[in-house]
């Protein structure tokens, strides 16, 4: 669970900087006991004040074929937004029997997408629908060999809406693997993709010559999480980059034992996925229950056992 207060509630999408609150790592809502034996132990919150999020990263990209081997090859300008390799469309394929298999593809209201190509590749194909047949009038979410990719085409029908933000990019600048092409191009290939968050056709956050920091990246990835808060859907699946997740979930995790920063913090493999909350613990723009009950219907005398043992003691 990220104990997160919300960071800066209803923050604005956009490539403008603002200042981000980072978020509190004493767990304000944890037990007496818990904070008497050093702060590791449970935690209680409200359910309406929490979000389950399913972060994803990306199948293997053909940047990270030669990637591994040497970290130059990054560099290359053949990699531009790079496309899945075969390899990658296989880990798809296994993720997407893993969501059925366990029925998480059932639980999901939204999967957000970065708008790199081998995001949404992995996104649709993970999330999509099946086979895409041309007789029908609504359109598809991938094209039949977008990206190189010689897949056939994939339905948006019986599967969750999905929709591209910035601020999930990877790393940004001078790696050209990380560059996106223009979104007309994107919309041509992924036509039922919700790209209208997107301010720019072209890509104005990649710099050729200058590295986003990890401390800018850091504070991106807490912008998003804001984002999310203003969101109505429960359960979101984010399909996104290494570096985003990496030092994203670094803000996270100090109040929580070794063990479990840790599996909070650890670099993800490629098409890994991997479940968490967040949790909203500020009371700007809260939302109401769905499931609280408040009792005491029809009216009449209500006064707790406890209660009543606390006033005979006074």
């Amino acid at each position: 669970m990220l104990n997160c207060s919300r960071v800066g509630v209803g923050a604005e999408q956009g490539r403008e900087e603002n200042k981000i609150e980072q978020p509190h790592h004493k767990d304000s809502c944890s037990s007496r006991s818990n904070m008497e034996g050093g702060g590791h132990g449970s935690g209680l919150f409200p359910l309406h004040r929490c979000k389950t999020i399913h972060l994803v990263r990306h199948a293997q990209g053909i940047h990270n074929v030669e990637g591994d081997k040497n970290y130059k090859a990054y560099l290359n300008p053949d990699y531009f937004d790079a496309h899945l390799t075969p390899l990658g469309w296989q880990q798809v394929h296994n993720l997407r029997n893993h969501v059925r298999s366990s029925q998480l593809i059932d639980k999901i209201d939204l999967v957000v997408a970065s708008p790199l190509l081998r995001t949404l590749q992995t996104a649709v194909g993970v999330f999509g629908g099946e086979g895409y047949t041309e007789k029908t009038d609504v359109l598809p979410l991938m094209v039949a060999n977008a990206g190189n990719s010689n897949r056939a085409a994939i339905s948006s029908l019986n599967c969750p809406p999905i929709v591209a933000i910035e601020l999930c990019r990877e790393h940004l600048g001078v790696h050209p693997c990380d560059r996106r092409r223009s979104i007309s191009e994107y919309q041509f290939l992924f036509p039922a993709v919700d790209f209208s968050l997107i301010d720019s056709d072209e890509d104005t956050w990649w710099k050729a010559n200058v590295r986003e920091t990890k401390e800018e990246l850091a504070a991106r990835g807490l912008k998003f999480l804001n984002w999310l808060w203003t969101r109505k859907e429960k359960e979101i699946a984010i399909v996104t980059h290494s570096g985003f997740l990496f030092h994203t979930l670094n803000a996270f995790g100090s109040d929580c034992h070794l063990l479990v920063k840790k599996e909070i913090t650890k670099h993800f493999a490629n098409c890994e996925l991997r479940s968490m909350v967040i949790v909203d613990r500020s009371m700007t723009g809260s939302e109401t229950s769905t499931t609280n009950y408040p009792g005491k219907i029809p009216s009449g005398p209500d006064l707790p056992s406890d209660v009543a043992d606390e006033n005979s003691d006074k």
